[in-house]
């Protein structure tokens, strides 16, 4: 395991970029894809980064440099993974409810796709018969993830091909001649447990008598990342020996050769960021200490949309005396970052660091309340890059046309 950040790194890049700023460690990035590697190592498996973590060009350099290629949400990740430097053969589109002008842009620039609709998949089969290789996203009935805002594939959810729909599929590829290369499922995200992987694999082996050219198995993302301490994160070698003994049964049943691919973001991420903030006032409201911060759920949503935790850290004062506080944000509705939590004596001033915070961070940020979106800083090889500078007022009023006189 490779070394965090220090809190003296940290507390320089606040000084030198003020707060609140992301800041991310390129090294523990790295070391998240070489773990898959090593884990996998051997067997036909890709690892496609899930962009809508994190799209800053930067990261997604420093992404594409390390081997991993990349999974897009939309045609606008795609041409920022182009921008990046991506192939378009390293680049994986999965839509979801999108036009279909959005699906031909994405095939026009040569990249793979998978289709998540059965209205889109049936005008894909009508104008491009056999012709351009695609990947069906189907909904497994499948209950996973830590929350059910980020579960994907349950029986109600708007993701994927409904298994009853099948038929259908079958019928477009014998009738249009239908090329379908892979066969996709997502079930959620903070997937601990590996069996939910192996339960989809076993859907997608029984289906595959269905598509003659099928070449590969996509089980999507969702591993696990331990935000509290003590806690598991996704056992990934445990889950590359179970799909490695599942696919040499299948083989030697008859089946063929078939790659696995996979689409994690979070777990590249999370854990290279921290959100830095400064402690704007100490409140106390009967038995509750308020820490209010320059940060708020305009600049980190989770703990407020899905009850995520992320652990706080009193980066200028570490050694204080525990108290108990409720660290909250300047922003002008309930954002509460953590609740009851023991910290290191706080003082008005203090830099605090919220950990984890790479995934779904600066991604879900906004300026809201007129706030501007925060800088980013990246550590790469001992060296801190400014690689987003701050927002302006000039940049909140960029896009809006002026006032008539």
């Amino acid at each position: 395991m490779i070394p965090s950040l220090t809190n003296g790194q940290l507390l320089e890049a606040a000084r030198r970029f003020g707060t609140p700023l992301y800041v991310y460690q390129a090294d523990r990035i790295t070391h998240q894809f070489q773990t898959l590697q090593q884990a996998f190592s051997g067997q036909l498996v890709r690892f496609f980064y899930a962009a809508k973590a994190l799209t800053n060009l930067h990261i997604l350099d420093h992404i594409r440099r390390i081997g991993a290629d990349i999974d897009c949400s939309s045609i606008n990740e795609v041409k920022l993974a182009l921008q990046a430097g991506f192939n378009p053969t390293q680049i994986l589109y999965t839509s979801n409810s999108v036009a279909f002008e959005e699906i031909e842009e994405a095939r026009i620039l040569g990249v793979h796709l998978n289709i998540d609709s059965l209205s889109n998949l049936e005008k894909f089969a009508n104008a491009h018969p056999g012709n351009y290789p695609v990947g069906i996203r189907i909904r497994p009935d499948i209950m996973a993830g830590g929350n059910l805002q980020i579960s994907t594939g349950h029986d109600r959810s708007k993701f994927g091909i409904a298994l009853s729909d099948l038929p259908r599929v079958y019928q477009l590829v014998q009738e249009k001649k239908l090329w379908v290369r892979v066969l996709h499922i997502h079930t959620g995200s903070e997937i601990k447990d590996v069996d939910v992987f192996l339960k989809g694999l076993d859907l997608l082996l029984d289906l595959s008598a269905h598509f003659p050219q099928l070449e590969v198995i996509d089980l999507g993302g969702g591993f696990k990342v331990p935000y509290q301490e003590g806690e598991a994160g996704t056992d990934i070698p445990a889950l590359a020996k179970g799909i490695e003994k599942k696919l040499s049964d299948y083989k030697n049943s008859g089946g063929k050769d078939l790659s696995i691919w996979f689409e994690p973001g979070k777990y590249f991420v999370a854990e290279a960021g921290n959100l830095l903030c400064t402690v704007n006032v100490i409140k106390r409201s009967g038995a509750i200490e308020f820490v209010g911060v320059d940060s708020g759920l305009n600049q980190l949503i989770r703990p407020m949309f899905y009850e995520a935790y992320h652990a706080i850290e009193n980066i200028s004062n570490p050694v204080g005396a525990s108290q108990t506080y409720t660290v909250v944000g300047n922003i002008c509705e309930t954002d509460t970052f953590a609740e009851d939590r023991s910290l290191p004596q706080v003082r008005e001033g203090d830099v605090l660091a919220i950990r984890n915070a790479g995934a779904y961070g600066f991604e879900m940020a906004s300026s809201y309340n007129a706030r501007f979106l925060p800088a980013e800083v990246m550590f790469r090889g001992g060296e801190m890059q400014l690689i987003r500078r701050r927002q302006t007022m000039e940049d909140l009023l960029l896009t809006q046309l002026p006032l008539k006189s």
